[in-house]
Formats: C-alpha cells, sequence, structure tokens
C-alpha cells in the first residue's frame, strides 16, 4: 500500500516538472524573433529598432514627441495702445422748447378775425385773434369822459381854493374823483387790449383751434406757441455721478428719427435736488435747433461726457480671467509672461489697463489656452494685414 502512494508521488512531481519545463519553454521563443527573422532584417538593412520589442516606428514617433515638445506656439498679438478715452454718461431725456406757452382769452368772447395760419412763425407783438371790441370800445368812452369832466371840475375848484370860495375838503374830494375816473380809463382800455390776442414771444404756432365766430372762454386753447430756436434737453442722472457734473459739459443728442444725425450742445443747469425715490438728479442741457429739426416732446437719447483722460488699451480677447483676478500673456523675447493686470472701463472689443503694462508691449490676443508661462512662441500676422500693407503700397 505505501509502494502504490510513492508511485502516485512521483508521478504527480514528474507531470508538474513537465508542465513547468513546457510552459518556460513557450514563453521563451515567444519574447525571440522568428527563425532567420534578425538575420533577415540585417541583410534587408532595415533599423535594428524594428527588430526590437519596441514595436514598429517606436524611435521615430519619439523624436516627433521630443520636437514637439520643443516648438514654439503660433499665437496672434496686439500691441498695448495709448488713447484718449472719454468717461461717458448715457441716459434718456425729452425735448421741450425753449419757451412754450398755449395761447388762450382772458374773458369770454367772440373771435371776430384770425390772423395766423397753422405752423407760421410769428414776432413777439403780432396780432394773432382779434375778439369783439365793441362792449369795450363803449366802456373806454365813458370812461374818458368822465375823466374830462374831473379834470374839468379840478381845473375850476383851484382857482376857488385860491378865493377861498371852496374848502379844502371839497377840493380834496373833487382830485379824488379825478384819480378815481382816470383809474376807469386803465382799467377800460385794459378790456378793450385785451380784444386783441398778440404773440408774446417770437416763436412757431401750432395748429388754430378757433374759427371766425367761436365763443372762447379763458382757459380756452386758441392755438399754441413754442421757441424751437433752442430745444430744452431734461434727463435724470444718477446721484453717484453728481460730483462730475457742472455747466458747460458737451452734450450730445441722437434721435430715432434722425439715426445718423448728432445734435451738440451744452449743460446749461442741475437741479438743486437729489429724487429721493430714484436717488437721481435732472440735468438740464441746450442743443440749438435752427433748422427745426427736433420737435418738443421728442424721445431723445444723450450722452454727456464728463472727461478725457489717456488710458492704455488692449482687446478684450487678452484677457484671461481667474475668478476675480485678470491675467495676460506678454510676448517677451520669444517667449510668453503671464502677468496678472487691473482693468477699468471697458469699450466695444477693447478694455482699459490701468496697472500692468506699459505702452508698446505685445499681447497674445488668440492662442492665450495654448500658450504656458515661458513657453516659447511664434507670432503669426494679423489677419488682414497683409491685405493692408499691400494696400499702402
Amino acid at each position: 500500500m505505501a509502494d502504490r502512494r510513492n508511485i502516485v508521488t512521483a508521478a504527480s512531481v514528474a507531470v508538474a516538472l513537465i508542465t513547468a519545463a513546457w510552459a518556460w519553454h513557450a514563453t521563451h521563443r515567444a519574447g525571440q524573433p522568428e527563425s532567420g527573422s534578425g538575420a533577415d532584417t540585417q541583410a534587408a538593412g532595415l533599423p535594428a529598432d524594428r527588430a526590437s520589442g519596441g514595436g514598429p516606428g517606436s524611435a521615430i514617433a519619439g523624436e516627433r514627441a521630443r520636437s514637439f515638445a520643443g516648438s514654439a506656439v503660433a499665437v496672434i498679438s496686439a500691441p498695448v495702445r495709448a488713447e484718449r478715452l472719454t468717461s461717458q454718461i448715457n441716459a434718456l431725456g425729452t425735448a421741450r422748447a425753449n419757451e412754450a406757452v398755449e395761447v388762450t382769452s382772458k374773458t369770454s368772447n367772440t373771435v371776430t378775425s384770425v390772423h395766423f395760419e397753422d405752423g407760421q412763425r410769428v414776432q413777439k407783438g403780432q396780432v394773432l385773434v382779434e375778439l369783439d371790441s365793441a362792449q369795450a370800445t363803449a366802456d373806454l368812452a365813458g370812461a374818458e369822459a368822465a375823466r374830462a369832466e374831473s379834470a374839468s371840475q379840478l381845473k375850476r375848484s383851484r382857482e376857488l381854493l385860491t378865493t377861498k370860495a371852496l374848502s379844502a375838503a371839497q377840493f380834496d374830494q373833487i382830485e379824488a374823483t379825478l384819480k378815481s375816473n382816470e383809474a376807469r380809463v386803465a382799467a377800460a382800455r385794459s378790456r378793450l387790449d385785451d380784444t386783441v390776442i398778440r404773440a408774446p414771444f417770437s416763436g412757431r404756432v401750432g395748429l388754430r383751434r378757433v374759427s371766425v365766430g367761436s365763443l372762447v372762454n379763458p382757459g380756452t386753447t386758441i392755438t399754441s406757441l413754442d421757441d424751437i430756436s433752442t430745444i430744452k434737453v431734461d434727463f435724470a442722472v444718477p446721484e453717484n455721478f453728481l460730483a462730475s457734473l457742472r455747466d458747460g459739459l458737451a452734450v450730445y443728442v441722437t434721435s430715432a428719427a434722425f439715426p445718423e444725425r448728432d445734435f451738440e450742445g451744452k449743460v446749461v443747469s442741475v437741479d438743486s435736488r437729489v429724487d429721493s425715490v430714484t436717488r437721481s438728479v435732472t440735468v438740464r442741457a441746450l442743443l440749438p435747433n435752427k433748422d427745426g429739426a427736433l420737435k418738443p416732446g421728442m424721445f431723445l437719447s444723450v450722452r454727456l461726457d464728463r472727461d478725457t483722460h489717456e488710458a492704455l488699451m488692449i482687446p478684450e480677447a487678452a484677457l484671461v480671467p481667474e475668478q476675480s483676478r485678470q491675467f495676460i500673456y506678454v510676448v517677451e523675447d520669444g517667449k510668453a509672461t503671464r502677468r496678472e493686470v487691473r482693468i477699468g472701463r471697458r469699450e466695444p472689443g477693447k478694455v482699459e489697463v490701468v496697472a500692468g503694462l506699459t505702452p508698446g508691449e505685445r499681447v497674445i490676443v488668440e492662442g492665450t489656452q495654448k500658450v504656458r508661462d515661458g513657453g516659447a512662441v511664434r507670432e503669426l500676422p494679423t489677419p488682414g494685414a497683409s491685405e493692408t500693407a499691400e494696400a499702402r503700397r
């Protein structure tokens, strides 16, 4: 029984040794070239690395990788330019006439004649409308007759006063009567003048709203009169700009009715109070309007120039923001240098740099995602630069 166990154990060990030898032999052959392959390869003149275990083209790929790692990144740069930058305030305003009034009558009366046409330009004091003056004329005549009688009595009273035939009290009463009659004459003449309605200032009348024979009452609009040789523009400005507001600042106004035209004027007044609800102050500007293009009530866009200063400007595309900080890449001796900057105002496509740059330096505007701080860069010509240079020639 023991002999049988020994035979089985020996057989198992033999099988294990044979299996291990076969596995070692198979592994050793897999790591060696085929029979005659090394000689054939050398005979064919192929590189030795093709015959090695690195695989086809491994040396070439490694060389290319090393070459790419040391190559310069192609970028497009732009110079830092010093420009005059104007601080502006944009607002919305309403056009108002320099002088404007609704022409009305002081009393109830009937229109007897109209002396203007729609839209006519009139001068100060020109007669616009005449009302019925018969009653006012009669009142004036009666008042003048009473005044004449009082004046005659006063003349005779002076002669009687010198001879003591008339007391001083009687003389004072006659003199007072004369003054009263003179006041009646003045009142009657004023009522007569009110029957003739005149232009209070030079300007352009609006539409005629009465006809001959119309009965007008106090407050009834006969027409409108506007002086639009100069237009007033009232607009609101936030209170944080209050310190920079002053008389004489230039304003530029545009209107949807004249999109290609700018109207230039100046600030003439700043309101004395700040609105407690909107926290803004009303500013008034005057615009010359000799051709009458602007009309009262028009909606206007206002641009107010506060001040003008020198600023360093770069393309907005050069900025590389990181959280709340701004960085740019500057080209120095063929390398990209990362630099933090502090920016100011923005304009379409451009941004002001307050600190971190000097005029003439070049910043990368295209390729910022590929470059690294200190990495080599190769500047490409700006698109359109060759065409511009050729056109200049």
